[in-house]
């Protein structure tokens, strides 16, 4: 972790944390994670994240991976973003506007399709989900490939049903196996205005909602966990502990903060 206290990185690799759930705050950012139970067969731990925020500036920069056979996938990813921090981090801290993320985009599909990132996928065994995540002002940016998971908690979007910002993926990777290596690379970009008021993010990897008897596949049953106490990181660990107590095998890691938006979002012209 950064002195600073603003940039966090890890690999499973580094320590797996099976059978020990774990948390920590990040400024406002909750880290959580844990390798599953090793009564379940769990003896490795191959997700990764990656933690970058600017409070001054009003941004944050997330990358969540859920690699598989290994984790050098998700190192050489975390690797090649440590490698742009300077270029990246200065995007960030321009005004929220269409060509900010448009250059964000650029910029990412630059490192993905270099062919020094190219070749060096091809040499590591194994291949990860990756979903980058940027927040800038009342803005949510997304670049997903694979099936981690983007959560968007607050009140008007639960009564209306909607959590979830991306679409999970299916057979769709980043290493060994490399989208990027297609004719036409396949991934999803999305952006999103936050509501006024308070706005949970919540980034995971899959092993909290495909845990035994399911207590976290529904979104909704993830928001309400959080109307419970005003402590994420103790709710965090509380769902941790709950899929550790489900005998979950796959490794779970989790990102969550939350953004205050004092800005009035989008309303329908008739209110």
């Amino acid at each position: 972790m950064n002195k600073r206290s603003q940039e966090f990185s890890w690999v499973g690799s580094e320590k797996n944390f099976v059978d020990q759930p774990d948390t920590f705050q990040l400024g406002k950012i909750v880290v959580g994670r844990y390798g599953g139970n090793s009564s379940a067969g769990a003896y490795k731990n191959e997700d990764g994240c990656l933690v970058w925020f600017n409070e001054q500036q009003d941004w944050e920069f997330a990358i969540m991976l859920d690699a598989h056979n290994t984790s050098e996938s998700a190192d050489l990813i975390i690797k090649l973003f440590e490698s742009a921090e300077a270029e990246i981090k200065h995007l960030l801290s321009f005004p929220a506007n269409h060509l900010t993320f448009k250059k964000i985009e650029e910029k990412i599909l630059s490192l993905f399709l270099s062919e020094e990132f190219l070749s060096a996928c091809r040499n590591v065994t194994g291949e990860t989900a990756c979903l980058i995540v940027a927040r800038k002002d009342q803005y949510v940016w997304w670049f997903s490939v694979g099936d981690c998971v983007l959560y968007l908690f607050h009140d008007e979007l639960a009564a209306m049903g909607q959590y979830q910002l991306n679409q999970r993926q299916f057979y769709e990777w980043i290493g060994e196996v490399n989208t990027f290596e297609l004719d036409v690379p396949c991934y999803s970009v999305g952006i999103r205005e936050l509501r006024t008021g308070k706005n949970r993010l919540f980034l995971t990897t899959d092993g909290l909602i495909e845990c035994p008897n399911e207590p976290f596949a529904d979104p909704a049953s993830i928001y309400q966990s959080f109307s419970e106490t005003e402590e994420d990181e103790s709710i965090i660990y509380l769902m941790l502990e709950k899929i550790k107590d489900q005998n979950v095998r796959d490794s779970t890691t989790i990102l969550c903060w939350n953004v205050d938006v004092i800005k009035e979002a989008a309303r329908p012209s008739d209110q």
